[in-house]
């Protein structure tokens, strides 16, 4: 008999990208970014390596909901932050979700959501974005769920939705929605707006993507205050730790060094999509640090996936309906990026 309960010991966890060794591959899987974290912040996670690692740190991040407040043009009441945006995406349903009670979102998109639903017990509804990943809104609204979670700009695909179609999915829904934006800051625009004007809008926001600190777990969310007052109840008592928040308030006074190097990313990312159509790969639009492709019709993506492995390169393959004929494609540095279209020219032109 197993000690989990039944939905636990049903479900599958989330998979996470592989991680290798430091330094063997070229590593274009997990959307990290390519270049470093604001001097800055790097500064102040040294300062902080001091004697008062031994206190708690302020388990409301003060300094923190400042900074994001004066960064979103919100009050500090509005904004909670989080040991990465999953931890605000798991206050989000434990605190939204009855069990047995629907939270939904459309799919394909991040897996973790469905994972999350089912720990907490939620019934967990989706509903396919047509191909061109234009936002099923009317759907998602006949869910009825308490929750519904929309990434924007999607992830995988890379695709932005309007916010307008979102403000007009909020007014439609009898519940809250959760707007994941951790990749919004390379994208032309977002729905921060939404979560200061709607009642039932929350915006989460990541560090790990645009600020180039995925290894410091640091996220934020914006909702009206009672919103947020609501998750405040069921995070973890100290669920931001002192290093985290110094270098993430020093990376977020720090938007130009941010800026700078998203726009270099961007830049990376046309010359990434031109060269893949070169080679008749089909690109969707993306907002993101990432590319969603499908090889030509005579390649098979999990076999080309291999292939890359093999030559020392990761991209990222999900062996799911929607997908298995894609790849991901994180937006590395132009060196990296002409090393991996060099090896895709070789396999496809060559063979």
């Amino acid at each position: 008999m197993s000690v989990f309960r039944p939905e636990i010991e049903e479900m599958e966890g989330y998979t996470p990208g592989f991680q290798p060794p430091e330094g063997e591959y070229i590593k274009l899987n997990t959307n990290e970014n390519p270049y470093p974290p604001s001097p800055s912040a790097l500064d102040a996670l040294r300062n902080a390596c001091g004697e008062d690692l031994r206190k708690y740190p302020d388990p409301m991040t003060a300094e923190c909901r400042r900074v994001v407040a004066e960064r979103e043009g919100a009050r500090p009441q509005n904004v909670l932050c989080g040991n990465g945006s999953d931890d605000l995406l798991n206050m989000a349903i434990r605190a939204i979700c009855p069990e047995d009670q629907a939270v939904a979102y459309p799919r394909p998109s991040y897996s973790l959501y469905s994972v999350l639903g089912r720990i907490r017990g939620a019934r967990v509804e989706t509903v396919e974005f047509p191909d061109d990943y234009s936002l099923p809104r009317r759907e998602l609204a006949r869910t009825g769920a308490r929750l519904v979670l929309v990434p924007n700009p999607n992830s995988p695909s890379g695709t932005m939705l309007p916010p307008a179609e979102m403000g007009r999915l909020a007014e439609e829904l009898e519940g809250v929605l959760l707007i994941d934006e951790a990749y919004a800051d390379f994208a032309d625009t977002d729905c921060m707006a939404l979560a200061l004007r709607h009642e039932n809008v929350i915006v989460t926001r990541s560090l790990s993507k645009s600020y180039s600190l995925a290894g410091l777990r640091f996220g934020y969310a914006v909702a009206s205050e009672r919103l947020i007052e609501g998750l405040a109840k069921v995070k973890d008592s100290y669920n931001v730790s002192r290093l985290a928040a110094a270098g993430a308030a020093a990376a977020l006074r720090d938007d130009e060094w941010m800026k700078k190097n998203v726009q270099q990313v961007r830049r990376t990312r046309e010359r990434l999509v031109e060269g893949l159509h070169e080679m008749d790969f089909h690109c969707w639009p993306s907002s993101t640090n990432f590319v969603l492709t499908r090889p030509p019709e005579e390649w098979n993506a999990g076999e080309l996936h291999e292939e890359l492995f093999g030559r020392k390169i990761l991209v990222r393959y999900f062996d799911t309906p929607r997908l298995r004929d894609c790849l991901r494609i994180t937006v590395g540095t132009d060196e990296e990026i002409d090393a991996l279209l060099d090896e895709l020219r070789d396999i496809c032109l060559t063979a």
